[in-house]
């Protein structure tokens, strides 16, 4: 690695450590941390739906499972809708927006659906300031899903 590039690595990891630190102080997370969680999350499960701290939502990894099937749905556009739908509900019970996203991670186990998953998760802005955000491949999914999105919001 050249100098440049140890320089911006020094800088995100202190500026990670900093961030880091500071949201996660004892005192701001204990007076002020909330578990979200919507009606057909399983409470059964050992995590959590979302955590509110402070102006924070830190959202789990969410597929797009149908509740009462217990699987992904036979059409991808239904997934995708079904994921996304969830996110922005986790989202409104926190009493934020899609637009309050400030980073998002989707984990895909077929990348040749990039286009179509970006066609939708499009429509759920209502801003052209979309998060940062990153798209992966991975070989497999609980319970047959295609995408699984994890995802941290900052009240605006």
């Amino acid at each position: 690695m050249n100098g440049r590039v140890l320089s911006f690595v020094a800088v995100l990891a202190a500026g990670g450590f900093f961030v880091a630190r500071g949201a996660f102080s004892q005192s701001t997370v204990s007076a002020t941390r909330r578990v979200i969680s919507l009606p057909d999350d399983n409470a059964q499960l050992p995590f959590s739906g979302g955590i509110l701290a402070g102006n924070t939502l830190y959202l789990s990894g969410r597929i797009g499972i149908d509740s009462k099937t217990g699987k992904a749905p036979a059409e991808i556009d239904d997934e995708i809708k079904l994921l996304l739908d969830h996110v922005k509900a986790t989202l409104t019970a926190a009493g934020m927006t899609m637009d309050d996203l400030v980073y998002v991670q989707v984990a895909c186990t077929d990348l040749t659906l990039y286009d179509k998953f970006n066609a939708a998760y499009r429509s759920y802005f209502t801003t052209k300031e979309f998060p940062a955000r990153e798209f992966i491949g991975v070989a497999s999914l609980l319970r047959g899903g295609h995408f699984e999105v994890q995802s941290i919001a900052v009240k605006r």
